[in-house]
C-alpha cells in the first residue's frame, strides 16, 4: 500500500455508503408453539356454539369453580382432552320463585320510583347545559381536566430533550450546489465568530464555493469554504455571523463502551433531527472513500444511534452536551448504496472529537491540516499474522518498502518486518496500522513491535509529515 493507505482494502463510504443491499423487512409470520396448532373458523360462532380451536395450547387448566346452586356465572370449562371441542357454556341464571309485593314495599317501591324520576330529570337537565349544543357558551364553564405537566424549559439537566434543546441553535444544515443540482449535509458550530466544522465530503463538490448555512431559528447565510482535509474527512466553513453559540469540543478519549450518545443533524435533509444510542465500539478502523476517489481513515467511534445520509458533518454528543464525534459514515448492507436508497442499520461511525479538534485548528489556522506518517510502505497481499513492509522488488515503481532518511529508517524498521502491534495494541490489518498512526499528530512517537529473523522487538518512530515524506520518495526516484 501507500505511506498511509491501502487502496485494495473494501471501503465502506461515507453517506453514499460501500457497495452493499438493503432488506426491507415484511410483516414475519410467527409459527405456532411446539405441537399446536391454530384453525380460526370461518365465522364467528353463535354464543354456546363449539369452536374448533385443534390441539390445545401448553396452558394449564384454571381451577375449579363451584356448581349447583349459588355457582358463578361465569361457570367452569373444563380444559379440553387432545382434539376435544372448546365449548363456551352459557351463562348460568336461576330465579327464584315469584312472590307479591306487600301495600308497603309497593308505596315505597312508588315513592322511590318518584325519587328516581326527579333526579334523573334535574341530572339531565344540567348534563345537556354541559355537554349540549349550547356548551361552551358564556353561561357554561368547561370541567374538561387540563395539563399539569411542565413546560420544554422544566426538562431535567442531562435528559436527551434537555441535551438537545441546548445543542440545536448549534447545529446547522449545509446547502451545496452541485453539479447533479444540490446535496444537505450538517455542521456543527465550534467558534462564537462565525467557524462550522463539517465533513469534507459535505463541500467537497460544491460548484464555485456555493454554500448555504440553515440554522435552526430558520434563517440561512451565506459561507465560504476555509479549507479542508480529505484524509481525514473533515472541513471547516465560515459564516459572517459573530455572535454565534459554539458547542464544546470533549474528551473523546473518555467515553466507554455503552455511554449514552445524542446524534443532531440533517438525515435526508430533515433539519433539526434528533437521534439516541450509545457508543457501540471504540477505535474501529474505518476507511472511506470519496468522490475523487481519496481514502479517509478514522479510529472511529461506532454508534447504533440512526445515521442517515445527510447527518454527515453533525455532531455525536454526550450526555453533558459535549461534542464527542463528528458522524461521517454508516455501514450497509450488502448491496445497497445511497441512490438505492442505504440507510441506518445500527452501524454510524464518528470521528473522534480529539482528532477533529487538531484537524479542524489546522485548518482555521493555515487553510489545510498535516497528516503524519511514518515512511514505511506495507504489503496488502500478506496474509499471516500481523502486518509485514513491503519489499521493493513487490513495488516497482511505486519506490521502496522503507524511504531513505524516514521516521521508519531512523527508527531500525526494515523492509519484509512482520509489525504486530502498535503502541501495545495488536494489528492485524495495514488499514489498522494506518488508522492507529493517523490518529496521532506528527511529531508524536510511536512505538511498533517487530518480528524479524524469530526475533521480536520494539521500535519507536517519531511521525513525519506526509508531504515532506512524499518529497524524500520523489526525491530518491529522480
Amino acid at each position: 500500500m501507500s505511506l498511509f493507505a491501502s487502496p485494495d482494502e473494501p471501503r465502506r463510504d461515507t453517506d453514499a455508503t460501500a457497495p452493499g443491499g438493503v432488506t426491507t423487512d415484511s410483516h414475519a409470520s410467527v409459527p405456532a408453539p411446539d405441537g399446536a396448532s391454530y384453525r380460526p373458523p370461518a365465522a364467528p360462532p353463535a354464543y354456546g356454539a363449539a369452536v374448533d380451536q385443534g390441539e390445545p395450547s401448553r396452558v394449564p387448566a384454571p381451577p375449579a369453580r363451584p356448581t349447583g346452586e349459588g355457582a358463578l356465572f361465569d361457570a367452569p370449562v373444563a380444559n379440553p382432552a387432545p382434539g376435544a371441542e372448546y365449548v363456551v357454556p352459557p351463562t348460568p341464571f336461576r330465579p327464584s320463585a315469584p312472590t307479591r309485593p306487600r301495600g308497603r314495599t309497593v308505596a315505597a317501591i312508588a315513592v322511590g320510583s318518584l325519587l328516581l324520576g326527579l333526579g334523573g330529570g334535574v341530572g339531565g337537565a344540567a348534563a345537556w347545559l354541559q355537554w349540549g349544543p349550547d356548551a361552551g357558551s358564556a353561561s357554561t364553564v368547561s370541567t374538561l381536566p387540563v395539563s399539569s405537566s411542565g413546560t420544554t424549559e422544566d426538562r431535567a439537566e442531562g435528559s436527551v430533550a434537555a441535551v438537545a434543546a441546548a445543542a440545536m441553535p448549534s447545529v446547522v444544515q449545509i446547502e451545496t450546489a452541485t453539479a447533479q443540482g444540490g446535496a444537505t449535509g450538517s455542521g456543527v458550530v465550534i467558534r462564537a465568530d462565525g467557524y462550522i466544522l463539517t465533513n469534507n465530503h459535505v463541500v467537497a463538490d460544491a460548484t464555485g464555493g456555493n454554500v448555504t448555512v440553515l440554522f435552526s431559528d430558520g434563517h440561512k447565510e451565506a459561507a465560504t469554504v476555509v479549507g479542508t482535509s480529505e484524509d481525514y474527512d473533515l472541513a471547516v466553513v465560515h459564516v459572517q455571523d459573530a455572535e454565534l453559540t459554539p458547542l464544546v469540543l470533549g474528551d473523546s478519549d473518555a467515553m466507554v463502551v455503552g455511554d449514552d450518545v445524542i446524534a443532531i443533524g440533517s438525515p435526508l435533509g430533515l433539519d433539526s433531527t434528533v437521534t439516541t444510542g450509545i457508543v457501540s465500539a471504540l477505535n474501529r478502523a474505518v476507511t472511506t472513500t470519496q468522490s475523487d476517489g481519496v481514502s479517509a481513515f478514522m479510529a472511529a467511534i461506532q454508534t447504533d444511534a440512526a445515521i442517515n445520509p445527510g447527518n454527515s458533518g453533525g455532531p455525536l454528543l454526550n450526555m453533558a452536551g459535549e461534542v464527542i464525534g463528528i458522524n461521517s459514515a454508516i455501514a450497509a448492507l450488502p448491496g445497497a448504496t445511497q441512490a438505492s436508497g442505504a440507510g441506518s442499520v445500527g452501524l454510524g461511525f464518528a470521528i473522534p472529537s480529539n482528532q477533529a479538534r487538531r484537524v479542524a485548528e489546522e485548518i482555521i489556522a493555515t487553510g489545510s491540516a498535516s497528516v503524519p506518517v511514518v515512511g514505511a510502505q506495507l504489503d496488502t497481499s500478506y496474509t499471516g499474522e500481523g502486518v509485514r513492509v513491503a519489499d521493493s522488488s513487490q513495488l516497482g515503481d511505486a519506490g521502496p518498502g522503507i524511504i531513505a532518511g524516514s521516521p521508519a529508517d531512523n527508527a531500525g524498521m526494515r523492509e519484509g518486518d512482520i509489525i504486530t502491534a502498535v503502541d501495545g495494541v495488536t494489528v492485524a490489518d495495514a488499514d489498522t496500522v494506518v488508522v492507529m498512526i493517523r490518529s496521532h499528530a506528527v511529531g508524536d512517537d510511536v512505538t511498533f513491535t517487530i518480528e524479524r529473523d524469530g526475533d521480536t522487538f520494539d521500535v519507536t518512530a517519531t511521525l513525519g509529515s506526509a508531504s515532506g515524506i512524499f518529497e524524500q520518495q520523489q526525491q530518491q526516484q529522480q
